[in-house]
């Protein structure tokens, strides 16, 4: 994922989890705040001590950065989020997460509307 699309700043998060909505089902939480100023979206990752080890939240954290990087043209622009990973997500497989992933943001109205419908 580029280094432009991600949320890096402690101010950012902070803004997001204050001022931002939210949505959750099983393996995922996401956060989100319109951002008009930025042309595309941006995204945080946040994966607890509680799921694993180092090893364990690198690769989750990798997992879903490279699912949001290959999903990138149906997410919304001008929006900021990030995606709070929850236990159940480190047995899956990786379909499965991209699926989970896609459904929260679905509800959450952060992906745009498909042309066919």
């Amino acid at each position: 994922m580029q280094r432009k699309l991600r949320l890096r700043n402690r101010s950012d998060f902070s803004r997001i989890y204050k001022w931002g909505k939210s949505f959750a089902n099983g393996q995922f939480v996401v956060y989100w705040s319109k951002r008009p100023a930025t042309e595309q979206f941006r995204m945080g990752v946040s994966v607890s001590k509680k799921l694993g080890n180092a090893v364990v939240r690198n690769r989750l954290r990798r997992v879903v950065k490279e699912m949001v990087r290959l999903n990138a043209p149906l997410i919304a622009e001008h929006t900021d989020f990030i995606l709070i990973v929850r236990k159940p997500a480190v047995a899956m497989k990786t379909k499965e997460l991209e699926k989970s992933m896609l459904h929260v943001l679905r509800k959450a109205g952060l992906l745009k509307p498909r042309p066919d419908r």
